[in-house]
């Protein structure tokens, strides 16, 4: 029985990650799609080849991004960009959302965005607890003047969805930083603890050293 039980639970760990992710670039894919909605009806693809084919929409999504990053990238394009934000800056409840949306885009997409700078441990949400927090900066210069001590930014992620959490100003003197990449860390938080991050001077042979002397 617990053989059965052994080799059940194996299966599982097998199948639900193939399962979830299948699920997820499903549902992607089926997102992107609706593009096609935007076609006129004459030339939808569905039309003119008699068949639904999965993933046409997406391909054309990715297609109209990077045309926009071409077109964007010369002057011409700066100045139908800066055109298209003049007329949304005259619209008071669009030119909130949008800006809003447009900074926190361009903080967490950009190539020189520092969105998450570092993975740091801070006491939350009482003084015997820490957290796995991230550092997005430094307070504004009117916050930083009321404060007595040098403080940071964090936001600290709620497991195990790490897109929701909490923002805080924390002490920098009271913070630990961790010597892991952002992207352990947010795997670290996903898991609840299961799989460890490992530190970023982590070298290639050091798993295999590690698995030979066990």
């Amino acid at each position: 029985m617990k053989a059965l039980k052994k080799y059940f639970i194996t299966g599982l760990l097998i199948w639900i990650p193939l399962v979830i992710t299948v699920w997820v670039v499903s549902a992607i894919i089926g997102a992107m799609d609706q593009s096609l909605y935007l076609l006129p009806q004459a030339v939808h693809p569905d039309r003119l080849l008699g068949v639904h084919i999965p993933g046409v929409g997406t391909v054309l999504t990715l297609v109209v991004i990077l045309l926009t990053g071409l077109v964007t990238a010369n002057i011409v394009g700066q100045k139908l960009v800066r055109f298209w934000e003049g007329i949304l800056a005259r619209i008071p409840i669009v030119k909130s959302i949008y800006y809003s949306v447009k900074q926190v885009s361009d903080t967490l997409f950009s190539s020189t965005g520092q969105a998450f700078r570092k993975v740091l441990l801070v006491r939350y949400p009482h003084p015997q607890a820490w957290s796995v927090a991230f550092m997005t900066g430094t307070p504004a210069q009117e916050i930083a003047e009321l404060l007595p001590d040098e403080h940071v930014s964090v936001f600290i992620p709620t497991a195990p969805s790490p897109v929701n959490g909490f923002f805080f100003f924390v002490k920098k003197s009271e913070t630990i930083e961790l010597d892991i990449s952002i992207d352990d860390a947010l795997k670290y938080i996903v898991s609840m603890g299961v799989v460890p991050p490992l530190p970023r001077q982590t070298e290639p042979g050091y798993l295999l050293g590690r698995a030979q002397n066990e």
